[in-house]
């Protein structure tokens, strides 16, 4: 049985690498039977200032784990191994 993780990705409109990590992330965490949010950091202004050189980011439990690409077997292992 998997452990329960928060996974967010953080996105802007009209970025190319942004759905590159859409895609990877839909694909492990719907292999996993989990779920993951996807927040727009342009509606979001701590996260814009936070971020904004840094998207996609890829956070687990409130932790960023990766940015700009996401590796989905990287992504795989943080999800089974924590």
């Amino acid at each position: 049985m998997s452990t329960l993780h928060e996974i967010q990705l953080l996105v802007r409109q009209g970025c190319h690498l942004c759905q590159a990590a859409r895609e990877t992330v839909h694909d492990v965490t719907q292999r996993l039977g989990m779920q993951f949010t996807e927040l727009d950091i342009d509606e979001y202004p701590a996260l814009l200032e936070r971020h904004h050189e840094e998207v996609p980011v890829l956070l687990i439990d409130g932790q960023v784990r990766d940015f700009w690409t996401i590796d989905g077997a990287r992504l795989e292992r943080l999800l089974q191994t924590s």
